[in-house]
């Protein structure tokens, strides 16, 4: 379920794509995707971090990204020349996410270093919004005021969540205290909304959206 390529096939269209940026696993898998099947070299990749008074977020990460051989292959027109490139760009890439979560480095910026490296044609930025009452609620907001096409979130499942998901009537936050942030912002969001949860280091991911439920995507 690759997001799809808007406008021509001789001018694709660049698309504005947000990643809800955490330092969590799920958040990595998010990332993760994004990378590997659903930014193009000409769209805008925009790395959003909601503030909070949340707890550590050292070796989060430890176990994030084994770049697929695939990383680029959703751009398209790659030419077998640009193989020896993409390789050396995937092992850097791997090489340098063993360092995410060590030391006291900036996770956002550790995560735009990656994305850099995986795909160096795409424009990336790091932003910070503070949270001011529901998280979800904080990034509809700012996805309205950037116009972002696609908002990509990692999502943690369960099987409650599996089975009956989470939406509410009417889709109001009220008394919403432990609403999933991901489930309301896919059955919320004006754009595009994929839920990202990742199966095992090769399994590959399951997505979500409003009209796709627990699509089992492999890597």
């Amino acid at each position: 379920m690759e997001e799809g390529r808007r406008g021509s096939s001789s001018t694709p269209q660049s698309r504005k794509i947000m990643v809800i940026a955490d330092p969590t696993r799920e958040s990595a898998a998010a990332l993760q995707y994004a990378l590997s099947h659903a930014v193009l070299e000409q769209d805008e990749l925009i790395l959003v971090h909601v503030e909070n008074s949340g707890g550590s977020w050292k070796n989060a990460f430890s176990s994030f990204l084994r770049l697929p051989s695939s990383i680029s292959s959703s751009s398209s027109g790659s030419s077998p020349a640009s193989n020896g490139t993409t390789t050396a760009s995937n092992a850097a890439a791997t090489a340098l996410a063993s360092e995410i979560g060590q030391g006291d480095g900036n996770f956002l910026e550790q995560m735009k270093r990656i994305c850099e490296i995986a795909q160096p044609k795409v424009r990336v930025h790091t932003e910070c919004i503070a949270m001011e009452g529901v998280k979800a609620t904080a990034i509809l907001l700012h996805g309205d005021k950037l116009g972002v096409d696609v908002i990509i979130i990692g999502q943690r499942r369960t099987i409650s969540s599996s089975l009956l998901g989470t939406r509410r009537p009417g889709g109001s936050l009220r008394g919403s205290k432990g609403v999933d942030t991901a489930e309301y912002l896919i059955e919320n969001s004006k754009c595009t909304c994929v839920g990202v949860t990742k199966k095992g280091q090769n399994g590959g991911y399951v997505l979500n959206t409003k009209t796709h439920k627990n699509f089992w995507l492999l890597a």
